[in-house]
């Protein structure tokens, strides 16, 4: 009976030592260390002593991982989000600058489509473009509906594409404001520009002078919102903590130069279009 007991714990002793070395390559080999499993009620009291041992607390070892991964993850995710940072300031300076170019853009082009329908002494090609013919029952710019060309300074060619359209042509230069009476010759019309008068020569100027001051206020506003933009975006003085903001300071006070710089060339060219067009005016 001794003898017995001795080898039993003697083969306890080993599987306990087995069972932690085996542990230790693996934690997946625990899961199948139920008590149940074993024969003996003596291997069943070890493994049960094994498992609540305090020197093994696999919980414990697999929060700290999970904390390490969670850790470095963090830290991974802090350095593209001031990456992202960085490339959204550079991002948002383009986009404002690209955004009042082309608002700014528009204006002059809006202007350029209004000082060519002013009339003046000389003849120009595009100044019956804002004429609209009624054909067949839809209205339809000239210009999409015949070929305008200059034989001289004082005179306008007019010629359909389709020579079924001449009348409505004609009807439709006549009851312009224009105060132009073009003459049928063949599958075309002739349209002399007669010499302004006094007073319709300081009513076209008055003209280009308020399309001259609209243009300008298109140009500021979209200064304005161009700036209001940036100054969103950059850190206010009194914040000390500017981590924040999508541009640096300095990268405001450049931008609003930019934009400054972009304000004033554009206004120059309006002035200069609106100064040509009144010489024109005045000299025909």
């Amino acid at each position: 009976m001794a003898i017995s007991l001795r080898r039993a714990l003697i083969s306890s002793k080993h599987f306990f030592y087995a069972l932690r070395t085996a542990s230790i390559c693996s934690h997946h080999t625990l899961s199948y260390l139920n008590p149940s499993f074993f024969y003996s009620s003596r291997q069943s009291a070890v493994v049960d002593s094994f498992l609540s041992s305090p020197a093994i607390n696999f919980d414990q070892f697999n929060t700290r991982r999970g904390f390490g991964k969670g850790r470095k993850q963090q830290i991974k995710e802090e350095e593209v989000d001031e990456e992202e940072e960085e490339d959204e300031g550079g991002d948002l300076g383009a986009s404002v600058k690209a955004t009042a170019l082309a608002q700014m853009e528009a204006a002059i082009d809006a202007l350029s489509r209004e000082l060519i329908k002013l009339r003046t002494g000389r003849a120009s090609a595009g100044m019956l473009d804002h004429i609209m013919v009624e054909h067949y029952g839809v209205k339809t710019p000239l210009n999409r509906m015949a070929v305008v060309s200059v034989l001289d300074p004082k005179t306008l060619s007019v010629t359909p594409y389709d020579p079924n359209a001449l009348k409505e042509l004609e009807k439709a230069i006549m009851s312009s404001p224009l105060g132009l009476n073009p003459k049928a010759d063949n599958q075309r019309l002739i349209t002399p520009i007669p010499p302004l008068t006094k007073e319709h020569m300081q009513a076209v100027c008055k003209v280009v002078a308020k399309s001259s001051e609209d243009v300008k206020q298109s140009i500021r506003r979209a200064r304005q919102k161009a700036l209001d933009s940036i100054k969103k975006a950059a850190p206010k003085k009194k914040d000390k903590d500017k981590s924040g903001s999508s541009i640096s300071e300095d990268d405001a006070k450049r931008l609003e130069k930019e934009i400054d710089d972009l304000t004033k060339k554009f206004i120059k060219t309006a002035e200069d279009m609106c100064k040509a067009k009144e010489k024109e005016i005045r000299g025909g």
